[in-house]
């Protein structure tokens, strides 16, 4: 890949995921103990696959949010979410992949996830990498790449490979900053979803068990 770097455009370079990364690191596996705990137990939430929404972790209402007892979960901190991470599935529906962000500091994520965790210089570059990663180019590299016949899977030493395109460090924040703005508005219009369908379903239940009436 490096040969053609010259077909990029001027200031541009192209560097492996490795090399922009501190680590790339899944998650804790699961304990038959932990099943069945969730975040209004108490206890660490955890992300899982499913919660990897338009480049954003879109959370479920608590109860339906898997966690891991104080206990255990203190004893793992190394797999804690942090600030300007990356999330990517590793498996299933492999490439999805989020942003993390301050409202999910300190959660844990699932194995089948893998977090990216970039070097101190380049930390800043977390919206753009994020957006990278979901761009076309990027998702076809990775399902070329995904093996399995039943279940894709991609492993951290393949995904370590993939080429990331970097523009001059102006212009990498201001896509980055760009993008991410338009990916808090998918999670703003997809949490209102989410809550609207929750509240239609109550509502439609109180409705057809007569405890309350639409008079006309």
């Amino acid at each position: 890949m490096r040969g053609t770097d010259e077909l990029l455009p001027p200031g541009w370079s192209r560097s492996p995921l490795e090399e922009l990364c501190a680590s790339i690191q899944t998650g804790p596996g699961a304990r038959a103990e932990d099943r069945g705990h969730t975040q209004a137990d108490g206890g660490t939430p955890v992300v899982l696959p499913r919660h990897l929404i338009g480049q954003r972790i879109v959370s479920a209402e608590p109860a339906d949010v898997p966690a891991i007892p104080w206990d255990r979960a203190r004893t793992l901190s190394k797999y804690e979410l942090a600030d300007g991470d990356v999330l990517i599935t590793r498996t299933g529906t492999v490439g999805r992949c989020a942003l993390v962000t301050r409202a999910h500091e300190g959660w844990l994520f699932h194995p089948n996830l893998v977090r990216l965790r970039l070097s101190r210089t380049r930390r800043d570059s977390a919206a753009y990498l994020a957006a990278y990663l979901s761009a076309t180019a990027a998702q076809d590299w990775i399902s070329a790449r995904a093996a399995g016949a039943v279940i894709p899977s991609i492993s951290i030493r393949a995904l370590g490979e993939l080429p990331v395109l970097l523009p001059p460090a102006a212009e990498e924040a201001a896509i980055g900053a760009t993008l991410a703005a338009l990916d808090d508005k998918i999670q703003a219009h997809t949490e209102i979803a989410r809550a609207t369908r929750a509240y239609r379903a109550v509502l439609a239940d109180a409705l057809m068990s007569g405890v309350l009436s639409e008079k006309p």
